[in-house]
């Protein structure tokens, strides 16, 4: 067991100098690796040589167990104040994940494989990889999806000894936190690629991958709050520990998606079955292999607190079940094609229309429900206490609604719907956060506003943000307003109140791409408001082209602009969006990760740190 810490730490370095050196392979354009070639290009750019080592299968392999393995490591650094027994079963957990991935890397994915005859120049990533904002969403959805994997560690160690208390919710917490953060971010960081790369207009497609993605999120945010009943009250034991297992479990269900070639997607790294099945295996071993232990160990997890039916214990209860049914939605639909596909040998397609339809309801009763159950009081509430700090909230909520009905020029209730919800969370957010500075003159109160603990700003500013998202994603799907058409040069025309005009159109040569850049003109009431150069690329060595939108932000409105092909009359194609409120998308995501990162500041909610006045250094682990 002394031995477990030391061996996580140099797990972590060796991965790192592996990494380490297929990076060096990329930035110095080593061809005699057969990765570097099919992935770089001596004119690419430095910063696309450097994302290329995890824009492929094998890369992205590596950086997923360097990543499992820096989790690891932090666990053995951090977690000083577990007793010895249970970290070391925490490690032995993340090492045998990790041991499984390493046997999967140097049996399929080798990185390092050599090429007898080295090329002069390589293939070249994939165009669409070569962006900013695809060179960190990987790394950063890994970080979310990888992380996920402490907190199963934690929930079958403690399933092997037998015992989950108040403690455990005190440690699993912050690892979760993390996860839940760093994914948020990978999330919002590929909508965001998706939004102004692609230039299809739209920041979300309910893709198999996205999916992937999203349903991990969900989970974690479902563990965050269950942990939350376990860490107060020593209720939701079995539930929370299940929660653990499923959320690691449905990262995993990410990677073959994304590896197996069993469901098409533009994000797909891999289309190998064989590959895939090895993953199903991983999966198969480690899900299957905890849920067998939870079975065996459920007896022995009694829920020691008791709770009303109005309570924020049953708040977050609910609040766990629409998280959880809203993530089995989503695995319905994305896995549905390939079920009767594989049964009735039917091709199907399940898109926007059904998820919107399907998954929609319930994240307006989460919403609905959110400022309040924050409100209630632990273990019994009284809801007409609790409601008489929301009257505020609630009235400026309705009062949003109405203005919103109030300015749009087509008969729609998602707008309306959209600007109460957001406004009722984020208003019942700073509701809440208020309340805990308790009573007396407004300025002592808003001078112990800046005393509060992180966790209570960063629970405010999570779900602060999640209204700000919810605005800016039901206001723009309600309201935008697209153009497309034929466009002659210096011929004005209009969209949605702005007058569009297509100067000029020229041709450019980049560093290792030819661009085709229109110069567009956006004016209003006679003054122009934005200049805008959309493009289109072709990538010579891929053969492949990519279409660059031009976008003017604001804060109430992004103007957007993609140019297409040429006519015959010297015309050219132009797409034209007017997508209010835009950015709110992005930017409470944003909101919500300082939110996390707020709550990982807090001292009570890192590692063990909490538990360090009630337990003796060498029991880690409370007994029941």
């Amino acid at each position: 067991m002394a031995v477990a810490g030391p061996a996580a730490t140099a797990q972590f370095l060796l991965c790192a100098a592996s990494f380490a050196a297929l990076t060096y392979a990329f930035v110095t354009s080593d061809f005699s690796l057969r990765l570097v070639t099919l992935n770089s290009h001596t004119l690419k750019p430095m910063l696309y040589k450097v994302s290329g080592v995890w824009g492929n299968h094998e890369g992205s392999m590596l950086l997923w167990v360097l990543i499992l393995a820096l989790f690891g490591a932090s666990a053995a650094w951090f977690g000083g104040n577990l007793s010895t027994t249970f970290r070391a079963r925490v490690l032995a957990v993340q090492a045998a994940v990790g041991v499984a991935f390493y046997a999967f890397i140097l049996f399929t994915s080798n990185p390092f494989e050599r090429l007898a005859a080295p090329p002069m120049n390589g293939q070249d990533l994939n165009p669409l990889l070569q962006d900013p904002g695809l060179a960190f969403h990987p790394p950063f959805l890994y970080l979310g999806y990888v992380g996920l994997s402490m907190a199963f560690s934690f929930a079958v160690a403690a399933l092997i000894e037998g015992r989950v208390d108040a403690a455990w919710g005190r440690w699993v917490r912050p690892w979760t936190l993390a996860a839940w953060m760093f994914l948020t971010i990978g999330i919002a960081l590929g909508s965001w690629w998706a939004y102004y790369e692609l230039g299809w207009g739209g920041f979300w497609f309910w893709d198999p991958v996205e999916n992937a993605s999203f349903m991990p999120w969900l989970l974690a945010a479902a563990l965050l709050h269950s942990a939350i009943v376990v860490e107060k009250r020593e209720a939701l034991k079995n539930w929370t520990i299940l929660l653990a297992i499923m959320a690691f479990g449905f990262s995993l269900i990410g990677t073959f998606i994304v590896r197996s070639g069993v469901l098409t997607s533009v994000h797909a790294f891999a289309n190998d079955p064989e590959r895939g099945l090895l993953i199903l295996i991983i999966l198969m071993v480690f899900t299957g292999g905890a849920l067998t232990l939870y079975a065996a160990r459920a007896g022995t997890m009694e829920a020691k607190g008791v709770f009303g039916m109005v309570s924020r214990e049953s708040a977050l209860v609910l609040n766990n079940i629409l998280l959880a049914v809203s993530c089995f939605v989503v695995f319905v639909g994305t896995l549905w094609p390939l079920v009767a596909e594989m049964i009735w040998d039917r091709t199907l397609s399940v898109g926007p229309p059904f998820f919107d339809a399907a998954f929609s309801p319930f994240m307006i009763a989460l919403l609905a429900i959110l400022p309040i159950g924050s409100a209630l009081a632990w273990k019994r509430a009284k809801p007409g206490r609790t409601m008489k700090t929301l009257w505020g909230a609630l009235i400026l909520s309705l009062v949003l609604a109405a203005l919103a009905f109030a300015v749009q020029t087509e008969t729609t209730i998602l707008a309306p719907l959209g600007a109460a919800l957001g406004g009722w969370v984020i208003a019942g957010a700073a509701t809440d956060l208020f309340q805990r500075t308790g009573r007396g003159a407004l300025s002592g109160r808003l001078q112990r506003l800046t005393r509060l603990p992180g966790a209570d700003w960063g629970k405010a500013l999570a779900h602060g943000g999640l209204g700000i998202t919810t605005l800016g994603i039901c206001l723009l799907m309600a309201w935008q307003v697209e153009d497309i058409r034929v466009a002659q040069i210096n011929a004005p025309y209009e969209v949605g109140g702005y007058t569009v005009i297509l100067r000029d159109v020229s041709e450019v040569q980049g560093p290792n791409y030819y661009s085709t850049i229109a110069t567009i003109e956006m004016q209003r009431d006679g003054r122009t408001v934005a200049m805008l150069s959309p493009e289109k690329r072709i990538y010579p060595v891929a053969q492949m082209p990519t279409t660059e939108a031009a976008i003017a932000n604001g804060f109430l409105r992004d103007l957007y602009v993609v140019i297409g092909d040429p006519q015959a009359d010297g015309a050219w194609a132009v797409r034209t969006y007017i997508k209010p409120f835009a950015n709110w998308i992005w930017a409470g995501c944003i909101i919500m990760a300082l939110g996390g990162l707020a709550s990982l500041t807090d001292r009570r909610y890192r590692v063990a740190a909490g538990a360090r006045k009630q337990a003796p250094p060498n029991a880690g682990v409370p007994a029941e």
